[in-house]
């Protein structure tokens, strides 16, 4: 059971950390750190669920600051490792290692991708009492023998739902063997589902499961709201613009989720046809370019930042007034990460959901798992045009562009204007069915003419038509050779 809320003072942590954190202006625990933080001076496993902003990340940083006064780090053989899913929340760890130890002179070290290896191996040959990495750049290190892992103390494993569910479990996997076995293993994360809990077994000793909220649930200070819209793309994007303007001066800035990076790169640039104030963050940029995106949105130079879901674990933006899931999440758990970068820190935030039609069990898979429903917002799917309204119109539409339109594949037929026939006089001038007369014309001009004759004359006949001239054939294709 929980201890009410008391200070830091009565947590056992060391002097110095304590002087960090009455300097950043910190008074009361979270209740997290309330349940961790004395476990994790005692060397226990710790398995820590609790709403995303609640202060996990302190949770694990405080005390490991605290164990970590005592020792002293060897060359290339790291003292704690701390494993993170994603770059951003590797390198905002590193900022609260930065943070609070700064009456500390520990060495911290950041592996990452998008970094030069040269950088990150004279870090480690200076010695790390912390090594903050991601799966993979953490295993290129060790298999080109710059790192070695048997000096670990403390393994933490942050974000663990997702580093156990996304295809991280062979890395996670390889790394704990290369660990003593006696290390302290720590995982934290805002979900826990039952199939993941039963992977951390292989993974922790005896923990001691501190769960401060319903596992998957979501911030009360968060309004959630639901947003019928139709399927098509243009249709979504006039919806997410709709509810910017009517949000007003009430919108601050925003997160826009998309699930797809197709989708964030045309839903930026529609945004920014509109005269926006937006950027765009996806796993495909470089690291530089992620850190400048997210550094801009921090401070307030663009006020809304379109991205997947990289934006939606662990990241540390206080002051995000809205987020809008332009794409449903697929799975339940995503939607509580995606709205968590609101409603931080007890502030009040807001959280629009665009649902379409085939959104519809996504929805009911969010709405099972939080066991609460979401209100809808000007109308359920109900509301909307029948589809097959939406169809015909898309038709009729489709029809009038392609009686305009002769690029569009379906062009209207329409009649040859009547030949002409040309009588020839005796005085050598030719006259037409109207009556008209014409000049003799020299020998030459005769046998073009007879050329076109003979056009005419297959004309009449109407053979196909060679391929790859359409309807303009050469003259020279149409003489009449000798057999």
């Amino acid at each position: 059971m929980i201890a009410p809320l008391t200070s830091f003072n009565d947590l056992g942590l060391s002097e110095k950390v304590l002087k960090a954190v009455k300097s950043i202006g910190y008074e009361e625990p979270t209740p997290i750190q309330l349940g961790a933080i004395p476990h994790v001076l005692k060397r226990e496993d710790v398995l820590g669920i609790a709403q995303t902003g609640t202060g996990k990340t302190a949770s694990f940083v405080l005390p490991m600051l605290t164990l970590l006064e005592k020792g002293r780090a060897r060359a290339r053989m790291p003292r704690t490792l701390i494993l993170e899913p994603t770059r951003e929340l590797a390198a905002q760890v590193k900022e609260n290692f930065d943070q609070y130890g700064i009456n500390h002179h520990l060495s911290v070290a950041l592996l990452i991708g998008g970094v030069s290896f040269d950088d990150q191996d004279r870090k480690l040959d200076r010695g790390a009492d912390v090594l903050i990495a991601t799966p993979g750049r953490l295993l290129d290190h060790f298999e080109r023998g710059k790192l070695l892992l048997t000096g670990v103390e403390i393994l933490v494993i942050d974000e663990a739902d997702r580093m156990l569910d996304m295809g991280f479990i062979p890395d996670i996997e390889r790394i704990c063997k290369l660990i003593p076995f006696t290390r302290q293993t720590l995982f934290f994360s805002a979900t826990m589902a039952p199939e993941i809990t039963k992977l951390t077994e292989q993974f922790l000793h005896t923990p001691v499961r501190i769960e401060i909220a319903k596992a998957s649930s979501t911030a009360e200070t968060i309004t959630q709201k639901l947003v019928a819209s139709g399927r098509k793309p243009w249709e979504k994007r006039a919806v997410l613009r709709d509810l910017i303007h009517n949000e007003g001066d009430e919108l601050k800035n925003a997160i826009i989720f998309c699930n797809r990076k197709k989708d964030i790169s045309e839903l930026f640039r529609s945004l920014v046809r509109h005269e926006f104030s937006v950027g765009a963050l996806h796993g495909d940029m470089d690291q530089r370019s992620r850190m400048s995106m997210l550094a801009n949105f921090k401070d307030g130079k663009i006020a809304l930042l379109v991205a997947s879901d990289v934006a939606a674990r662990g990241l540390d933006i206080p002051d995000v007034s809205h987020v809008f899931n332009y794409d449903v999440p697929t799975h339940a758990e995503d939607y509580v990460h995606r709205i968590g970068r609101t409603g931080r820190a007890g502030k009040s935030g807001k959280a629009f959901t665009i649902v379409t039609k085939a959104d519809k069990k996504y929805v009911d898979a969010i709405e099972k798992m939080s066991d609460q429903k979401i209100e809808w917002y000007d109308g359920d799917l109900s509301s909307l045009v029948p589809e097959e309204n939406g169809k015909d119109s898309d038709q009729k539409r489709t029809k009038s562009s392609e009686s305009k339109s002769p690029a569009s594949g379906k062009q209207t037929e329409t009649p040859e204007p009547k030949r002409r026939k040309k009588q020839t006089k005796a005085n050598g001038e030719k006259t037409d069915s109207s009556g008209d007369k014409q000049t003799a014309m020299p020998v030459n001009q005769q046998q073009i003419r007879s050329q076109r004759h003979n056009q005419d004359k297959y004309s009449s006949k109407e053979p196909p038509s060679p391929k790859g001239f359409g309807n303009d054939i050469p003259a020279f294709m149409l003489i009449d050779t000798k057999r």
